[in-house]
């Protein structure tokens, strides 16, 4: 998204603040909730005497269920709105994480599966309508942010590690745990709904709610199903889906792979894999909260394409470095150059409001087969050439991010058509104009 120089500070609207500042909240609670069961994944393994094979095919378990989940919640979000689909993912992230709890302490692999299945679809179905609101949030305050949500995540991510860290120095049974941490998101999460959904401007309303049926046409819930899967035949789309795949390949790549190469490739202890992979995520989310500046000034193509060459270089660097301490520099420029790749993927998804559910949902789909196809591909590729060397091949999936790169130039919308509101309707139109800077004021609109 291309935005004119800032040369001022316009007040936001109060709503828009509040809708801003909710869902950041949100997306940290998503990376709390995303982490800090991970850190007990050791004690949950030896809890129920898992060999290393049977726990990753336990794991796989929940990318399946998001896969399975992500392309209905964009028909999710389209038919119900935003706020029920938060609210539903609320309750199966409640039930799973209960379970996950639940396995460990009762000796049951099935119990520990059915949460971690469930976890995964209640992942999907929150992801597509928080990345949503943060387009519109964007769109509303008319300069680069969907970087900064992002941001909130990695923080969160890094927090609930911190959490799960410190139940396990302390002891505390996983089902504690998990059954605290679900009340917490369940309270967080619905605490938050007042004011997190910005009211729909008409412009826009989804077209299934807006565009009156034609006569003979398909019934309206077999036209809302057809609308959130047109988006799977759209070339642009699948186009910048492979631009998220690739970015999530990297991301996700790092999470699982990055501490255990720095202690097979080095002969470093566990506790400095950790530090390295901290470096990582700490370079992300600095680029993630300062980077929005770039994008602004030098739209999104240059941003992606340079983020690709960095990444690269990182990868690379990393991979080859004859010493840890280039390895080291390499880590930091892996995580600069992944930072801005799934944010201005989404950004781009959501360039027409009337699709975003759909196109958010496809590009979500295509980072969900990123995180079920990375483990076990970079797991064969390390038996032969070493956990390092393996990441090193990430470079390749960079470089088709970087040749794809002009697929998320912003693309100009057309307003549909909308019928005569009603007065409530007009109520919620003059509240969401008065929570839009004009163009004046976006003119003058600082980062």
């Amino acid at each position: 998204m291309n935005h004119p120089a800032p040369t001022g500070r316009t007040p936001l609207h109060p709503d828009l603040a509040r809708a801003r500042w909710l869902l950041m909240g949100l997306f940290a609670l998503t990376g709390i909730t995303f982490s800090s069961w991970l850190a007990r994944i050791p004690t949950v393994r030896d809890a129920l005497g898992l060999s290393t094979a049977e726990l990753g095919g336990i794991l796989l378990i929940g990318s399946v269920g998001a896969l399975l989940t992500v392309t209905a919640s964009g028909m999710v979000v389209q038919r119900f709105g935003s706020r029920r689909a938060i609210v539903a993912s609320t309750a199966v992230l409640a039930v799973g994480y209960v379970l996950m709890g639940l396995g460990p302490t009762t000796g049951s692999v099935a119990l520990l599966a059915v949460g971690i299945f469930l976890n995964g679809v209640a992942v999907a179905l929150g992801n597509v309508p928080i990345n949503v609101e943060s387009a519109r949030i964007e769109r509303a305050m008319g300069r680069t942010v969907i970087p900064q949500f992002h941001a909130a995540f990695s923080i969160g991510a890094v927090t609930g590690s911190a959490i799960g860290a410190a139940a396990s120095h302390l002891d505390v049974p996983v089902a504690a745990q998990f059954t605290v941490v679900a009340i917490v998101a369940v309270v967080w999460r619905l605490a938050s709904l007042r004011g997190v959904i910005l009211p729909y401007a008409p412009d826009e309303m989804p077209r299934a709610r807006v565009a009156p049926a034609a006569p003979g046409s398909a019934p309206k819930g077999v036209r809302r199903i057809a609308s959130a899967l047109d988006s799977w035949r759209e070339p642009r789309t699948l186009l910048i889906g492979v631009v998220v795949m690739a970015a999530a390949l990297s991301e996700g790549s790092a999470n699982d792979w990055l501490s255990l190469a720095v202690v097979d490739g080095f002969d470093r202890t566990e506790a400095v894999g950790g530090i390295v992979l901290g470096l990582f995520v700490a370079s992300m989310t600095v680029v993630r909260l300062l980077g929005t500046r770039l994008l602004d000034r030098l739209g999104r193509v240059v941003v992606l394409r340079a983020s690709g060459v960095v990444s690269i270089v990182g990868l690379l660097l990393f991979g080859l470095a004859p010493s840890f301490e280039l390895a080291g520099i390499g880590v930091a420029l892996w995580g600069f150059g992944a930072a801005l790749a799934v944010p201005v993927g989404i950004a781009a998804a959501s360039d027409d409001p009337l699709r975003a559910a759909g196109r958010v949902a496809v590009v979500s789909s295509f980072a969900s087969v990123a995180s079920i196809a990375a483990p076990p591909l970079l797991g064969i590729a390390a038996e032969s050439i070493g956990a390092r060397h393996a990441l090193s091949l990430i470079a390749i999936a960079m470089v088709a991010s970087v040749l794809l790169a002009r697929q998320v130039a912003p693309q100009r919308t057309t307003p549909a058509p909308h019928p005569a509101h009603g007065a409530l309707d007009e109520e919620l139109e003059a509240l969401v104009t008065t929570s839009r800077p004009t163009v004046a004021a976006r003119a003058a609109a600082t980062q």
